[in-house]
């Protein structure tokens, strides 16, 4: 019987074939591949995850968690105790700028920033006591990714594609279709850390094309196939000399997804076959140009899960200025990014409802922390980390509730508080697998994505 490594040489090195061999040998040496499906742990009630990254911090009493209070002590100064700020350039209190509606027959309350996402409440859990380890943007951003405030950690779509293998064998496990915001912390948010490299996150431009290398560069494909010859002799040559060739291992199983996606990528991610209601219905008609941006971003997630694709997350785009991140003119920069993201995602709430995939795909909606009650300066809000709001629905989430609770003011969390590791950890359960036995052994000790921590809370299943 002849080795993988072998199996490759012999083979004939075009992108097609190359593919080609990778599909025969799962069946005739019958050693699964990494990103093979893999049996969860116990039965998952979602088989995708749809994360819908909130870039910069979303302001909680602006969005899910309306504060009267605020109302009647607008203009006055704190009666509470303030933690430091960023800035330390801490104003009085600050109300809303917009109202709160009541929403379906579960009477959400969401504010005016989000009206298409409330025409979902039903379908929503809000939990509103969700606490960031830091209240700096890259070490909260690292911990919401990877349950670390440091760099260096697999992220939670790695660790899910570590943990459950893809369902398709033409397309990675794990996508981040990438809108253009490069968050604070950089690209590292999205990397597969010390999990082997078949499961970082693969990086979907939201432009065309969405991969550089779907066509390839060289001339003529005998130069590519000389190419290829050229780097699989060299390959095998170094793994004959390492004890551990994981790396090795790895780059071999890339190169030929990488020609799958040749022929997979341009098909999934062309929305134009879309009918015309269903662009209608995410805003690809929508004047606004941000709105029309995250809109295919939303549509390509879609089209992404139904093909199998695992784990999916969505970065913000930069049209909208600074992110969630309103230091300053708060109206302005909260209306504007809630503008882009508000439709796109109704539509496709709405849209994975309509073709059943709602009930085994999970959406969370999270920033990496929230903002103050008071104001800094006299028009904006700084970073709190104490408190704030995100959501999720479908794949086994009870919708039409809220879940916890700030103090009066939306300051801290005084009922039900959650961490990263509980989030996680309930994303996890969520997918089949129990966080407590999904380990990596790196340096010394079985690591996890939770570390030490994490609690299920029941209560946000249905």
């Amino acid at each position: 019987m002849h080795s993988r490594r072998e199996f490759l040489q012999k083979s004939a090195m075009g992108f097609g074939t190359l593919a080609l061999s990778g599909v025969m040998e799962q069946e005739l040496l019958g050693s699964p591949l990494p990103l093979y499906p893999k049996v969860p742990h116990f039965a998952p009630r979602a088989k995708h995850v749809i994360f819908l990254y909130m870039d910069g911090g979303v302001s909680q009493v602006d969005s899910f968690d309306p504060k009267p209070q605020l109302a009647k002590e607008h203009g006055q100064p704190p009666k509470f105790a303030v933690d430091a700020t960023v800035f330390n350039n801490n104003g009085n209190l600050l109300k809303s700028p917009w109202e709160f509606n009541r929403y379906g027959e579960s009477g959400l309350p969401i504010s005016d920033l989000f009206p298409h996402i409330g025409s979902c409440a039903d379908d929503l859990c809000v939990v509103r006591s969700m606490t960031a380890f830091s209240p700096n943007h890259p070490n909260a951003n690292y911990a919401l990714h990877s349950g670390h405030v440091l760099s260096g950690r697999p992220s939670m779509g790695a660790w899910v594609s570590y943990g459950l293998g893809t369902l398709s064998q033409n397309l990675p496990s794990y996508v981040v279709i990438h809108g253009g915001q490069v968050p604070a912390g950089g690209m590292q948010n999205f990397a597969n850390g010390f999990l082997p490299a078949n499961h970082q996150g693969s990086i979907f431009l939201n432009e065309h094309p969405v991969l550089q290398n779907t066509s390839p560069l060289e001339k003529s494909a005998e130069i590519q196939k000389q190419k290829l010859r050229f780097l699989h002799e060299v390959d095998g040559n170094l793994e004959a000399r390492l004890a551990h060739a994981e790396a090795i291992e790895s780059a071999i199983q890339n190169y030929e997804l990488a020609a799958r996606m040749q022929l997979e990528v341009p098909d999934v991610t062309d929305i134009s076959k879309e009918s015309e209601a269903t662009k209608k219905l995410y805003g690809l008609d929508a004047l606004y140009e941000n709105t029309r941006t995250y809109a295919a971003q939303c549509l390509m997630a879609r089209r992404l899960v139904e093909r199998g694709v695992r784990f999916v997350e969505l970065t913000i785009n930069p049209g909208n200025g600074d992110r969630w991140d309103q230091h300053s003119n708060l109206v302005d920069g909260h209306q504007r990014n809630a503008a882009s993201v508000d439709q796109p995602i109704a539509g496709l709430i709405k849209d994975l409802k309509s073709r059943g995939m709602l009930d085994d795909t999970l959406l969370v909606f999270s920033g990496e922390f929230g903002r103050t009650p008071f104001a800094q300066g006299t028009n904006g809000r700084d970073h709190n980390p104490q408190g704030f709001s995100m959501w999720m629905a479908g794949g086994g989430i009870k919708g039409g509730q809220t879940y916890g609770a700030t103090d009066e003011y939306g300051y801290r969390v005084i009922e039900n508080k959650l961490t990263v590791h509980d989030l996680h950890a309930n994303m996890l359960h969520l997918v089949g697998i129990d966080h407590t036995r999904l380990t990596y052994r790196y340096s010394g000790r079985d690591v996890r994505l939770t570390d030490v921590h994490g609690e299920i809370i029941p209560e946000l299943f249905s």
